[in-house]
């Protein structure tokens, strides 16, 4: 392993100052910033195609996907190894689904029901609650007190709820974060928060501060396919050095930025993918990606 070292740093002896890619290399922390030679990474399993997928998650040896149907078995139970179906549990009186997310800690599932403007909470057994959001939510995700991060697209905020369904706060965004979709809290209380849709005048993705007020970095602008731009920034997934995947819809594809959310390098291309990719989950070096249309999968990459 080598140190790919940037110039104003080419003096520093301390290796506090550096971190590693998620491709191996240890790059600068004042820049985050990897300069991969690596490909794009390969596909190592496709779960069957059956109904839309409109959320993933994975707990402990299991992998978790949400398709849409208003009867039964909504949740499909896969192993995350031989990713055969084990079982499916049940969503009980669903009007729509936006995402899911799960929490290791609790060992439950979390559901957002944006017609309903509900949050549906599963145990591994199935046992069901429900809490309203008094909003539409869109993705989800769950912070280090294992509270439940609810981003609300129409009305731009972040909404943190207890396991419990209780409103911890309410996060009011800058007034440029416009229609977010994604938001996912680090460990330093900070926020990565992906925003923009069809006639926002940007769509980016956003690292904020934790109490909403500043943005801190930010990666995108103008819609736009070319590199370090964005159609669609949807669902965003950070790994443990805090490296970003960020899947866009419109381009169909799975981009990496460092911790300072500079562009690293595409990750999936749309030549991987069947149709459009909307949800991501990461766990023990797969990335997982939602491919959906009329019908709907999931691809799983190495990385």
């Amino acid at each position: 392993m080598f140190f790919t070292v940037h110039e104003k740093c080419s003096e520093q002896t301390n290796r506090d100052s550096f971190l590693q890619c998620w491709c191996g290399r240890v790059v600068c922390v004042c820049v985050c910033v990897c300069v991969c030679v690596c490909t794009v990474v390969s596909i190592v399993h496709t779960l069957p195609e059956g109904r839309p997928v409109y959320g993933m998650t994975s707990l402990g040896k299991d992998i978790y996907l949400l398709r849409w149907t208003s009867g039964r078995d909504q949740v499909e139970v896969y192993d995350v190894i031989s990713y055969r179906l084990q079982r499916c549990l049940t969503v009980p009186n669903p009007y729509s689904f936006n995402d899911m997310t799960s929490c290791e800690h609790l060992l439950c599932l979390y559901i957002s029901d944006a017609d309903a403007e509900c949050i549906h909470r599963l145990d591994l057994q199935g046992n069901a609650q429900q809490w309203p959001v008094n909003d539409r939510p869109t993705c989800l995700s769950v912070n280090a007190d294992h509270n439940l991060i609810v981003a609300c697209r129409v009305v731009s905020k972040i909404k943190e709820f207890s396991p419990r369904g209780e409103l911890v706060r309410d996060i009011i965004l800058p007034g440029d974060v416009i229609h977010p979709f994604h938001a996912i809290q680090l460990t330093s209380g900070q926020f990565i928060v992906s925003h923009g849709e069809d006639y926002d005048p940007v769509r980016r993705v956003c690292k904020i501060s934790s109490d909403g007020r500043h943005i801190v970095h930010s990666h995108g602008g103008q819609r736009s396919s070319g590199t370090g731009q964005y159609g669609r920034p949807w669902h965003l997934a950070v790994d443990d050095n805090e490296f970003v995947f960020v899947v866009d819809a419109v381009n169909r594809r799975v981009t990496l930025l460092s911790p300072t959310l500079e562009y690293v390098r595409q990750v999936v291309s749309r030549d991987q993918l069947k149709w459009l990719p909307c949800r991501l989950g990461l766990q023990r070096g797969r990335l997982y990606v939602t491919d959906m249309s009329a019908s709907g999968r999931v691809v799983v990459f190495s990385v």
